[in-house]
């Protein structure tokens, strides 16, 4: 006679670090027509650049493996960046690089150090591969506490740090020095996420890892090249380090389509990218402008395509008075230290005066 299966029992077969973990969900409501909340670039691919690449993934055999790991794509890349190729993965997205770091690096007692508040992916790769996570809690302005963060790299010793800069989802950067300083008192990895860094200042911090390979970076297409819906990101590393990391990837990650759109952007269209993450900074300072300007409403000011702002409304509400409206942003009430903002990307033209409009109408009830 055939044994019954108890759900209860086969699912205590999936690990508890697992089970104890939510899923990444956000979510998009039927009502919203202004989307505002995932800091997606507002401008798809111009219609000519979309025919161009596919004609070219027309050519692309549909019944054979692409090449494993990509090497057009990444030597394309690597020429972009200003790299070697032999320092260079790419990825189905940047997240899907974190993965790969975090099945490399972390194991059940590993020593992880996150900054607070940053993207909720990092410390729930770090719980999901059991490591010993250390969180360091940010300075009253937001900015990631450098000195705490080389303390606890000296005291703790840790595998892994991760810095995001800019970061998600205060939209401040860390200047190079920082990050050197952080780099130069970890005998582990420091990985660098520049998601945001074609709207930034500062600079990648690509100059300071031949002096520190230890350094690991991570970009993605997702925001400023506007390709999230393509999902595809890249890994800079010392090449030492990447054999080693490439031990641990699929193969096959990248699909043909995602790598002809990189790779005839990259080639041809470079100069898109470019005025686009312009014009993206450009709106952003003018909503931070907007905003300072309303009584009670507290801006940080950012060097990502994002405002992080907070009113004297509850945030829940406001969010429920913008979505009646149509317009969607994100609640960062999540983050302790968040409590109560609200983040905005920015948009198209018509995009950012809804936005405006929907909150100078909030406000005015």
């Amino acid at each position: 006679m055939k044994r019954q299966i108890r759900m209860d029992e086969l699912v205590r077969r999936i690990r508890p670090a697992v089970r104890d973990r939510r899923p990444y969900l956000v979510g998009l409501p039927e009502a919203t027509t202004v989307k505002l909340n995932q800091n997606e670039s507002p401008y798809d691919l111009p219609p000519e650049i979309k025919e161009e690449v596919l004609r070219e993934f027309a050519r692309i055999p549909f019944n054979r493996y692409p090449d494993e790991f990509s090497e057009r794509l990444v030597r394309t890349f690597a020429a972009y960046a200003g790299c070697d190729p032999d320092q260079v993965i790419a990825g189905n997205g940047s997240n899907d690089l974190a993965g790969l770091l975090a099945l490399a690096l972390i194991e059940r007692g590993t020593p992880v150090v996150l900054p607070r508040p940053m993207f909720s992916l990092y410390a729930k790769l770090a719980l999901l591969h059991d490591g010993d996570l250390l969180e360091v809690p940010c300075r009253e302005n937001f900015r990631f506490d450098t000195d705490a963060l080389v303390e606890a790299a000296k005291e703790r010793r840790p595998s892994l740090i991760v810095l995001a800069t800019p970061n998600n989802p205060t939209g401040l950067a860390m200047t190079l020095d920082e990050i050197a300083a952080v780099a130069d008192a970890s005998e582990g990895f420091v990985v660098v996420d520049e998601a945001y860094l074609e709207f930034s200042d500062e600079g990648s911090a690509l100059r300071l890892m031949d002096e520190r390979p230890n350094l690991i970076l991570l970009r993605t297409f997702s925001k400023a090249c506007g390709l999230a819906g393509l999902r595809l990101g890249f890994l800079i590393a010392h090449p030492d380090v990447l054999r080693e990391l490439r031990k641990a990837r699929m193969p096959f990650m990248i699909d043909p389509l995602a790598s002809a759109a990189a790779h005839i952007l990259l080639t041809a269209y470079p100069d898109v990218i470019e005025e686009r993450a312009r014009r993206i900074r450009q709106d952003c300072v003018a909503i931070t402008d907007v905003l300072s300007a309303m009584e009670g409403v507290e801006v940080v000011p950012s060097q990502a395509n994002f405002v992080l702002f907070r009113t004297p409304q509850d945030a829940a509400e406001l969010k429920g008075r913008f979505l009646r409206e149509g317009v969607l942003v994100r609640s960062m009430s999540g983050y302790p230290e968040l409590q109560g903002f609200l983040r905005v990307n920015a948009g198209t033209e018509v995009e950012n005066k809804a936005f405006m409009t929907a909150l100078k109408s909030a406000l005015s009830v």
